[in-house]
């Protein structure tokens, strides 16, 4: 086993409102699949909903905790604060049009890094940018792009994902008070690409509706993840013991300026418990769970268009 670097991401996790205009919003606007339908496994009453490509592969994965009473959140330092989709060649165009089609606002374009950017935003007002890149796919949306992480210093992060993660430093820009430093893991995988961001605009951010709970990065198996969580601990870093979340082994740490990090597995994958072919269409429960479905089932809310 070779641990250089962290391929990018694996999946990126936030909070939401009610389930079903999420469902619409990701499934509908934005053309992901709802690749599995599950529990959150800390509270089996409240969904755990994962999009993604057809086939769910790590750096497409986008997962919610919908909470239907949830309060809306703010993002504010210390705080992973946008995901970032990235849009195939020769197709940034076509997505202004069609949003434009569907009267769905959106903000910009304006450019990063020399890329067009436009920012939509989902039901809780979470904003979800769109990244023109030079990637050809016949996907409507290839993946992530990047997530932009909100910081007080950038410098301590900075080295945390350079030194030990084995990200590289791609140059950093000013734009109306918010510095910009980007990092990028090598090669040519899906989501390589960290922001990290620090503004002059006064915010105290706050969990709740719309915001992200926690950004996951790749470990390719079971023996890299335990190397990674060697790595951070000896860099002074409290790691958690690897917990078993169905579709991948995981585990968190802090980094230093407060954002939760997760190292999760490529394997065993959504494909684990249900056929590629029908992800999504089914609830699908932990064996510690299965026993409760009935009463289960009858908690959560139905949902239309999930398929």
């Amino acid at each position: 086993m070779s641990k250089t670097h962290i391929p990018g991401l694996h999946h990126v996790t936030a909070i939401s409102g009610p389930p079903q205009p999420n469902v619409d919003f990701y499934t509908g606007v934005l053309q992901q699949r709802l690749v599995k339908k599950t529990v959150n496994f800390d509270d089996p009453g409240t969904y755990h909903l994962y999009y993604g490509d057809y086939a769910g592969t790590p750096g497409t994965i986008l997962t919610f905790f919908p909470f239907a009473d949830a309060g809306p959140g703010r993002a504010g330092p210390g705080m992973a604060s946008a995901y970032a989709y990235a849009v195939p060649a020769g197709e940034f165009d076509g997505w202004m049009e069609r949003l434009a089609e569907q009267a769905i606002d959106f903000d910009g374009p304006t450019e990063r890094f020399g890329h067009r950017v436009i920012t939509v935003r989902d039901p809780d007002g979470a904003p979800v940018e769109l990244v023109e890149t030079d990637r050809v796919t016949d996907d409507p949306l290839d993946g992530f792009h990047s997530v932009t992480l909100w910081l007080r210093d950038l410098a301590p992060t900075a080295k945390l994902l350079t030194d030990v993660m084995g990200y590289e430093d791609r140059g950093s820009e000013t734009v109306d008070g918010v510095e910009r430093l980007r990092l990028a893991a090598p090669g040519d995988a899906k989501g390589t690409v960290v922001d990290l961001m620090r503004s002059d605009a006064p915010s105290i951010g706050r969990p709740g509706a719309g915001t992200i709970h926690h950004v996951a990065f790749r470990a390719e198996d079971n023996d890299t993840q335990l190397a990674w969580q060697e790595a951070v601990q000896t860099a002074g870093h409290s790691v958690t013991p690897v917990i078993d979340r169905q579709y991948f082994n995981a585990i968190y740490f802090r980094e230093p300026g407060g954002v939760l990090f997760e190292i999760a597995t490529d394997p065993p994958g959504f494909a684990t418990d249900e056929p590629v072919e029908t992800m999504g269409q089914s609830l699908m429960l932990p064996a510690k769970y299965e026993g409760m479905r009935d009463r289960i089932e009858r908690v959560l809310p139905p949902l239309k268009g999930a398929a």
